[in-house]
């Protein structure tokens, strides 16, 4: 089968989708597919990076295009960006596909599928749309003025077309199943496929054995970690606030940051301005030392704002699973991450606000590593069992299979 992909950002890029679109890409290449990706030129992180536009790697052939690159941190640029995307690779995909072939759209940017549609309705190939987030609700929640009203009702109608004219609709979990059916997801067609980590190349790390502790002047420390990308859907307040609360255990309590984003500036400015001596920030660290990287928290946070709940997945919880590290999770508590998080007893849910709840909690964990050892235990094995990238690919195989 030919299966071409649709996503902003490939390999090498580190960003959340360029990883699950690389893996799976790889690995459907090395099963005998012929694969190609349409991306950009850039990386995530270095908008005036200028990848190669043409090569294959691994067994697949990728095309870039170039784009406007003003990058993340100015909504004008950004739309720039995405709308020169839409153009350059709706033309390139109009070249390469053919009838019969497979186009996977992901959601970055926002509303490729729609582009795709079009061309797969006139190249006679078949569409799955892979659902990362769900535009423009998530938009809409997080209060961008420019999509609210009448135009975000236009963009709503053409996302749903999107959706009923797929082949599938791949989705990340239960919640937003539920939106993509209302959105006019035939439920037939909707595919709850979960993102993954790689129970091989994360592996839990003991502190004593992790070089990253005596490096980052850790060794000693409760190390209360948030890693990856510090996005518009993620709230750092509480997270702030209890780092604020526990400032009198700074020789002990430490919190550290890894990862960007467009709300890192914010998170180190408030840090700054606080004059929290109990807070650290690293960079991304390269996928091949995660184990090390999300070795070093004792205890990991994911946040998730309540009102984007069923469009968005955090993707950083499979790592923190895969590290065997207890999750705290900062957000809507009668969400399907806190529902998880609870069930599986591999952490505690907290309630967006709770600045003293949070910090309480990381006291409580803090002195008792054999509540944590636990947790962490749990969390092993429930990425074993459900959410090692293994499962994943079995599952996009036999839906590929079944097309």
């Amino acid at each position: 089968m030919r299966v071409i992909f649709l996503n902003r950002y490939f390999y090498p890029d580190h960003s959340a989708t360029s990883q699950m679109l690389s893996d799976l890409a790889f690995f459907l290449a090395a099963a005998g597919h012929e694969v190609c990706v349409v991306t950009s030129c850039q990386r995530y992180d270095d908008p005036a990076a200028m990848l190669p536009p043409h090569e294959r790697v691994d067994g697949v052939e990728v095309f870039r295009v170039r784009t406007t690159r003003f990058g993340r941190d100015n909504l004008l640029g950004r739309a720039s960006d995405y709308a020169t995307f839409y153009l350059a690779a709706g033309w390139r995909l109009w070249r390469i596909a053919r009838s019969g072939n497979v186009v996977v759209a992901k959601t970055d940017p926002p509303l490729i599928s729609v582009v795709a549609a079009f061309v797969v309705l006139g190249r006679g190939a078949r569409l799955i749309n892979w659902v990362q987030d769900v535009f423009p609700e998530v938009a809409e929640a997080l209060g961008v003025r420019a999509l609210s009203g009448p135009q975000a009702g236009l963009l709503r109608r053409l996302r749903n077309g999107a959706f009923r004219s797929a082949a599938a609709n791949v989705v990340l979990g239960e919640r937003m199943a539920e939106v993509v059916a209302r959105a006019g997801g035939l439920a037939e067609r909707i595919r709850v496929i979960p993102n993954w980590a790689d129970m091989e190349a994360i592996r839990p790390v003991a502190a004593a054995d992790n070089p990253l502790r005596h490096e980052w002047g850790l060794d000693g420390k409760f190390v209360i970690c948030y890693s990856g990308n510090m996005g518009r859907v993620h709230e750092f307040g509480t997270i702030l606030d209890a780092a604020q609360r526990l400032a009198g255990k700074a020789e002990a309590i430490v919190f550290l940051f890894i990862g960007g984003g467009a709300q890192r500036r914010m998170v180190e400015d408030e840090v700054r301005r606080s004059g929290l001596a109990n807070v650290q920030f690293r960079p991304y660290q390269d996928r091949a030392g995660l184990s090390y990287s999300l070795g070093v928290g004792d205890v990991h946070l994911v946040s998730q704002r309540p009102e984007v709940e069923g469009y968005v997945f955090p993707s950083k919880l499979y790592g923190i699973l895969a590290a065997g590290r207890p999750v705290v999770f900062i957000g809507d508590a009668q969400g399907e991450i806190s529902a998880l998080v609870e069930r599986e007893g591999i952490g505690a849910a907290v309630r967006q606000g709770d600045a003293a709840g949070l910090a309480s909690g990381l006291v409580r964990l803090a002195g008792d590593a054999a509540l944590r050892e636990a947790m962490g235990v749990r969390a092993r094995t429930l990425l074993c069992e459900r959410y090692d990238k293994r499962i994943a690919f079995k599952a996009w195989q036999e839906l590929l299979g079944e097309l």
